[in-house]
């Protein structure tokens, strides 16, 4: 696990949220819940195992071709009926083709390197995705319980107004007023209900569950003590700089192989036939061939593969200034939510003062009940403040480890079977014959244990 020198903080989420039945899940289940269970990582680790494949076909190419041929033909000469019968074995093997073939390799193992930055991008993408659907849930559920009890100050206020002007005390007005704050407050939670049950929703879809009670989340992870050293680690770890950095290699050999297109090649044949009269026929032969003229395709293979060579050359100078800006906005939203917090904090805490005054001097005739409600909701703007850059705080930090590339299951510990890219690519680099070599074997219980994965 990565570990670097600063805390961000101590988190302080959900004050209002003080119940806690038995069965809770912290913000760690649920990412580990989400790695389990995210088909989008299933996906892309299939798509991996395909890439490896394409370096088991290019080792192959490598080897012997060995096909067997068996036929029989049947003639009527003037009702002299016959019947005969043939096989054939041969082998094919190529001796010499410029290297192109082992280019071809060497291609399709920067593709599976590129693939598997393209695996770890996703699970980044996945795991950031559960801690902010997490905490949203968790800010819902503090602004609802803010509404509502927002909605029992109110109705409170509400009695007392009403009682006072029974009285003769108010006017009918400080009632009217009273009333309208109230009704304003029961939509206010009712559209925080609302939000509460899309931030329920989309953690279901997130993490695979509806959610149960959740904890407040721990202290937000910790980040490097400055944004150049997050670049810098960004600019070794980010998965997207890496997954277009192994392109490009790709794309160079690429070049180099459509450029070899024009040299010869040397291909040697074997081979037996044998008859129904029990003649055979052995042959040993060799091949050299080489373009002359094709239309002008072999000029156009290397143009094209030169383009492809510009372009993820720009893309890898693009990515690189993306990554640079991922990991400054993350920084920036982490300063503005930390700056905020002891903002808020104090924020808070005069509006509580403000309140209690308002209302003595409420209870003594000395202030309108309208400025009684104005200081409510000035105190329940800052407690929705204060939750708010909480969880920004939260968001942000994790978003930092997000754009370096290290927000993954092993770097954050989860407690997960921890996913090893190279199992299926040990048993298949080699091109083994399934089910008649000990690498076949091998490669069967890979697929089983994917399967129970």
């Amino acid at each position: 696990m990565l570990v670097w020198g600063r805390k961000a903080g101590l988190a302080a989420i959900g004050a209002a949220l003080t119940v806690q039945p038995l069965m809770a899940q912290t913000l760690s289940d649920a990412m580990a819940m989400a790695y389990r269970t995210s088909g989008l990582i299933e996906q892309n680790r299939a798509v991996l195992r395909a890439a490896d494949e394409d370096v088991a076909q290019a080792v192959a190419a490598l080897r012997p071709v060995v096909n067997y041929a068996l036929g029989a033909n049947y003639s009527d000469r003037m009702r002299n009926d016959r019947t005969s019968l043939a096989a054939s074995l041969s082998v094919g093997l190529e001796l010499y083709d410029a290297n192109r073939r082992q280019l071809g390799v060497d291609a399709a193992k920067e593709t599976v390197l590129a693939t598997r930055a393209a695996l770890v991008d996703v699970e980044n993408s996945v795991l950031l995705n559960a801690v902010t659907a997490y905490l949203g849930v968790r800010r819902s559920e503090a602004f609802v319980e803010l509404r509502k009890n927002n909605v029992r100050l109110l109705t409170e206020h509400l009695r007392a107004t009403q009682d006072r002007f029974e009285v003769g005390e108010l006017s009918r007005t400080d009632v009217s007023v009273a009333e309208a704050r109230l009704a304003a407050a029961r939509s206010g939670l009712a559209v925080e209900e609302g939000s509460l049950a899309r931030a329920r929703e989309q953690y279901r879809a997130t993490i695979g569950s509806y959610p149960e009670t959740l904890l407040p989340p721990p202290d937000p992870p910790n980040v490097p003590d400055s944004e150049d050293e997050a670049r810098a680690m960004a600019r070794q770890h980010n998965p997207q700089l890496r997954q277009v950095q192994h392109q490009a290699k790709a794309v160079e050999i690429g070049v180099e192989r459509a450029a070899r297109r024009r040299l010869p090649a040397i291909s040697g044949t074997a081979g037996m036939e044998f008859n129904d009269d029990g003649e055979g026929t052995a042959s040993v032969g060799i091949q050299l061939s080489g373009p002359i003229y094709q239309g002008g395709a072999i000029p156009s293979v290397m143009r094209k593969a030169q383009a492809q060579r510009d372009q993820v050359r720009a893309q890898l100078h693009t990515t690189g200034f993306i990554v640079d800006q991922q990991v400054s906005n993350a920084y920036s939203s982490l300063a503005v939510a930390e700056a905020g917090i002891e903002a808020s904090e104090q924020q808070v805490s005069a509006a509580q003062l403000a309140l209690q005054g308002v209302r003595e001097e409420f209870r003594l005739g000395a202030r309108a009940s309208l400025e009684v409600l104005d200081q409510e909701q000035e105190l329940l703007d800052a407690q929705t403040n204060r939750v708010s850059v909480e969880i920004d705080r939260h968001i942000a930090a994790y978003q930092v480890l997000d754009a370096i590339g290290v927000l993954t299951a092993e770097s954050l510990g989860l407690d997960v079977p921890i996913h090893d890219p190279e199992a299926y690519y040990d048993a298949v680099k080699d091109a083994p014959a399934r089910y008649a070599s000990p690498q076949g074997e091998k490669l069967d219980r890979v697929l089983r244990a994917v399967g129970q994965e």
